[in-house]
């Protein structure tokens, strides 16, 4: 290959290298399957937006809409574990579903069981191709949480732990730490500091306030989604006390047992 007469000579290869993609971010459109090819396609100005896969609904089809070495529009302003700007660094999956704008007093929309497991699929692929790490597997508002929901407490993120794609939090600890928060609930500054730790930008200042009420919210919707009102309570207290140690998550492998994961 020659540049400007320049020969360009790629008989060296280091071996010293890995992929630019280190987050798989997961998204819910909160539009139907039309509206949602046009937005990811077709908006303009300031609501320009895109990602690199959009999943169909009936039948799941997936749709490629950006290369995986182009960077998509779709985490905007985001941050985890002290990285920022994840755009950059990330690949993002959109899904159709309505979200939690289907219709006045219904709150969030099922994904349909063939739809998920497209998205496995999908996931499990880009995980391999790209060495992302399990925990850098994330949906929207884990690294957005004052702005977004997606891709809420309908997706069943147990499910993608249960085929061993996102480590889960060690349940029978979770179990063992639960009697002493109930019997004593920690401070606002102590679950604080505690979802920073996980990977959230969370507030540090120890008062419960609307931006600490969102984090909450959204950790709920991920690991309890059976109640995600932003509440800090015993058992969301027990849960980021188990994800906080060093020995608190566990990762199925291919034989479907649970083993120890550290997250870097």
């Amino acid at each position: 290959m020659t540049l400007d007469g320049h020969t360009i000579d790629t008989r060296y290869r280091s071996a010293n290298h890995d992929s630019r993609v280190r987050y798989l971010i997961l998204h819910f459109t909160q539009l139907d399957f039309d509206r949602s090819v046009t937005a990811l396609t077709r908006a303009e100005g300031r609501h320009r937006v895109s990602s690199h896969y959009l999943v169909g609904l009936e039948p799941p089809t997936i749709y490629r809409l950006v290369d995986e070495d182009r960077r998509a529009w779709h985490a905007g302003q985001s941050f985890w574990r002290g990285d920022t700007q994840l755009n950059a660094s990330s690949i993002g999956i959109e899904i159709v579903n309505l979200g939690d704008d289907a219709a006045p007093g219904l709150n969030f929309i099922d994904y349909p069981p063939a739809q998920i497991d497209a998205v496995i699929a999908l996931v499990r692929d880009i995980a391999a191709r790209h060495e992302i790490a399990p925990h850098r597997i994330l949906g929207h508002s884990d690294i957005a949480p004052q702005r977004k929901t997606d891709p809420g407490p309908k997706f069943p993120w147990r499910r993608l732990a249960d085929e061993g794609l996102v480590p889960w939090p060690d349940q029978a600890a979770v179990a063992a730490a639960l009697p002493a928060h109930e019997a004593s609930l920690p401070t606002i500054g102590w679950f604080q500091q505690g979802l920073d730790a996980i990977g959230f930008e969370a507030p540090r200042h120890g008062e419960f306030d609307e931006a600490t009420r969102r984090v909450i919210a959204n950790f709920q919707m991920k690991y309890r989604p059976t109640r995600f009102d932003g509440t800090p309570d015993a058992e969301t207290a027990a849960l980021i006390e188990v994800m906080t140690r060093a020995d608190g998550w566990q990762l199925r492998d291919r034989d479907g047992r649970w083993r120890a994961y550290k997250p870097d």
